[in-house]
């Protein structure tokens, strides 16, 4: 051994001596200087440490509260949760669009309830239509075509309209922090799933590119998809104007169960809509984490809760505070509500 080689080969040795005999308070430093924040538009407090704390819980090996990855799922209703839903849901929105790209085809329309009173801008008449009008104009816009000619409306929509108020892309007006939160749990052994209300047809579209979930890991209601062969000789699944499955209140727990069929350990809503998902999650053994968004910034989003003829939060909130349920304070627990816009105009997409 030369000179020079033996002088490296003791001082590396004196060098891992020196780093054994060093107390790990002198080592912490660096440590904490490496470290990221996996939650950057969280701001410190009861809520981010809750998460934080919970996650670490059922992912350290050994612990009393470790769950096994195949194990680790969370849930997350959509709408109120994830992206906005004010002035009213998103999908209705884009219901109302489609009334009026297709009264061209409709000439009936312009003398028939609901559809006379959108296509006019009469909101009064709409109004007085009620649920059931809504209803007829869901099942108009969604019907009659394939399942795969629904999904291309559904993207062309997204590609062109905008907020009235934000005039933004509507899924641009999802919610940063919680984008944070999908990435940090898929980061940590979670497989993350949308159970939402809103038609299931409606979301599979976009929610892979958007929120990084696939769209076999979203759970929502459905109409009912026939399938025939088309005029061209090939396959086609046709959308028909009958309700399948409303996945809202209590046919949460039971959507998880037919199309997870795990409990989930981790669940996130905003809504008396979301109750039955966040009891059914709380119910299992061992650590559970059930989260509530409410809605509290009416400069960057919405204020809204009890009262609210969308998104109303009234059972769900006295549940969560009686049962110590983790509830995000918009206007006090986020830095940033909405991501930013990329020079095209779509928001800054997830990732998986």
């Amino acid at each position: 051994m030369s000179r020079d080689v033996g002088a490296f080969a003791v001082s590396k040795r004196l060098l891992l001596i020196a780093l054994i005999a060093l107390p790990l308070s002198a080592l912490a430093p660096a440590r904490a200087l490496s470290q990221v924040d996996p939650l950057p538009s969280w701001k410190d407090g009861a809520a981010k440490s809750a998460i934080v704390d919970f996650v670490a819980r059922v992912t350290t090996q050994g612990g009393r509260d470790f769950v096994p990855p195949a194990e680790r799922i969370a849930t997350f209703d959509n709408d109120g949760t994830l992206w906005t839903e004010q002035p009213f849901y998103f999908q209705l929105a884009f219901a109302f669009d489609r009334v009026k790209a297709m009264a061209p085809e409709h000439p009936d329309w312009k003398t028939r309830q609901p559809f006379k009173a959108l296509i006019e801008k009469d909101s009064k008449a709409l109004a007085a239509s009620g649920e059931k009008g809504l209803l007829q104009i869901v099942m108009a816009t969604h019907a009659g075509m394939t399942t795969d000619a629904f999904a291309s409306s559904v993207r062309d929509w997204l590609a062109t309209a905008r907020h009235p108020r934000f005039n933004r892309p509507y899924d641009s007006l999802v919610y940063q922090p919680m984008l944070e939160l999908l990435a940090y749990l898929r980061a940590n052994g979670f497989k993350t799933f949308v159970v939402s209300g809103g038609g299931v047809e409606f979301m599979r579209p976009w929610m892979e590119r958007v929120y990084g979930i696939p769209p076999e890991q979203v759970v929502g209601s459905s109409g009912v998809v026939k399938f025939q062969i088309g005029a061209d000789g090939k396959p086609v699944l046709m959308k028909e104007a009958k309700v399948e499955f409303i996945d809202d209140g209590p046919g949460k727990p039971v959507g998880i169960n037919r199309f997870i069929g795990r409990r989930p350990i981790f669940a996130f809503g905003n809504s008396d809509g979301d109750l039955q998902m966040l009891q059914w999650t709380v119910a299992g053994s061992g650590a559970r984490f059930a989260g509530i968004v409410h809605h509290t910034d009416a400069v960057r989003e919405y204020a809204y809760d009890r009262q609210s003829r969308i998104g109303k939060l009234d059972k769900a909130l006295d549940a969560a505070s009686a049962g110590g349920w983790t509830v995000v304070d918009m206007k006090q627990d986020w830095k940033e509500v909405f991501p930013p816009l990329t020079a095209a105009g779509a928001a800054t997409e997830a990732k998986p």
